[in-house]
């Protein structure tokens, strides 16, 4: 069994319990699956740590998928053939700068007629930068963290929301981090963008809701992903002391928040920032 054929049993499993107002609903609402059959996702930077996880999770539920990636062409690659074992037309790979509306606009073509209109986009896609102090920080760091976070959001909102607001149906979700909410030192760059591009998704949650189309976020913590399986790396505990969960979480939980958000489950949930991160952040009251 393949990864995505796992992943698929898993989620299929996961059940909500019944609404409590009206026995009829009741019956009706039990099993509540997640089900993103003739859905059509982008992820950016799908061949990365995360990006992986949420792509398969996605194809899982029923969605095909757009693997983007930027320079990580073979990962992509590989990746897109996994989800591709049973069915050739389940995945595809494009590739491009999502700091440059370019080529953001370069994709959309190439989707549409591969895998058909883009009905979700998750912006996972961020460029790093060297963790120094604020005053030592290079405005091409600044630059390049800001690109990848506030101006990628915007470019698949101008390219891909027309579509959806013909269809009437649609979703954003972006990764924020817990990070934006902590003031961590050194990462600056980071947490800048990161805040800025949640004051431009909260004015686009409201700008498109007219349209049935949602736009949030997920703030992942310090989760698990395949490097510190392979690192040998997963337990921390200076990091997961201060964690109400006292733990910490996996890849595969971003991966299942991404997936709800995604799905008819929350068709009433708009202009969010999720935490997945044990507690560790807090969203405000």
């Amino acid at each position: 069994m393949n990864f995505a054929s796992a992943v698929a049993r898993r989620v299929r499993r996961h059940t909500l319990g019944p609404l409590p107002d009206d026995p009829a609903r009741m019956r009706l609402a039990s099993p509540v699956m997640i089900d993103l059959s003739n859905k059509v996702a982008l992820v950016t930077g799908a061949a990365g740590e995360l990006g992986r996880p949420i792509a398969r999770t996605l194809a899982a539920c029923g969605a095909k998928v757009a693997i983007h990636y930027q320079s990580s062409r073979d990962v992509a690659q590989r990746l897109c053939n996994e989800l591709n074992a049973d069915d050739a037309t389940r995945a595809c790979t494009v590739s491009g700068d999502v700091g440059k509306l370019d080529d953001v606009l370069a994709m959309r073509p190439i989707i549409e007629e591969k895998l058909g209109p883009v009905d979700i986009v998750v912006n996972n896609a961020v460029t790093w930068f060297q963790e120094r102090p604020v005053i030592e920080q290079s405005f091409d760091d600044f630059e390049r963290v800001f690109r990848s976070s506030v101006i990628h959001a915007w470019a698949t909102a101008r390219v891909f929301s027309e579509p959806m607001i013909e269809r009437k149906w649609g979703r954003f979700i972006s990764l924020g981090t817990e990070v934006t909410s902590q003031a961590l030192v050194n990462r600056a760059p980071y947490s800048a963008a990161k805040c800025a591009m949640d004051g431009l998704l909260r004015s686009l949650a409201r700008e498109l809701g007219q349209h049935c189309i949602t736009v949030n976020q997920v703030a992942p913590g310090w989760v698990i992903s395949d490097k510190d399986r392979r690192d040998r790396d997963e337990v921390q505990p200076l990091y997961e002391s201060g964690v109400p969960l006292r733990r910490r979480g996996y890849d595969q939980d971003v991966a299942y928040m991404i997936a709800f958000l995604a799905s008819d489950l929350a068709s009433f949930v708009t202009g969010v920032r999720v935490p997945v991160c044990g507690g560790n952040i807090m969203s405000e009251a």
